[in-house]
């Protein structure tokens, strides 16, 4: 069965921080807009992480990111976690600190939860710039 985008209108969102807290500006929404003139920005900080809470079980199988050049990771920790349970780690990876789209195949796991964390980031104060997020997989 071919992968599909799993983040929806019913996945519920968070993330560590916004640049200047300016939500319209740089929010976590522009992430999934498919706009690229828009992009989550965060604030300064030495870890910043994405947790996508989906509105039923699903079957991760990739991750398509792409970051400003700049203001990237150089490690992600993917971790999930199935309802009522704790937060596993499905697998680290290593982005390039490009424009571009990058995608990385990931262990098929299923879970309701991923938590993205951006560990090690290109820029001096910690931030982070995300054009682009798409988790692709299978709902369950």
């Amino acid at each position: 069965m071919p992968a599909e985008p799993l983040v929806c209108a019913d996945t519920a969102t968070r993330v560590s921080s916004v640049l200047n807290r300016d939500v319209k500006q740089f929010g976590k929404k522009h992430m999934f807009d498919a706009n690229e003139e828009t992009c989550w920005n965060s604030d300064q900080g030495s870890c910043q992480w994405v947790t996508l809470d989906f509105p039923r079980t699903v079957r991760v199988s990739q991750l398509h990111i792409q970051f400003q050049g700049g203001f990237s990771s150089r490690l992600c920790t993917l971790e999930g976690e199935g309802t009522g349970e704790e937060l596993v780690k499905i697998s680290d990876l290593y982005p390039e600190d490009i424009n571009a789209m990058q995608i990385s195949f990931v262990e098929e796991t299923a879970l309701d939860t991923l938590k993205i964390t951006f560990e090690n980031s290109t820029d001096f104060f910690g931030r982070i710039v995300v054009y682009h997020l798409q988790v692709l997989g299978e709902r369950l």
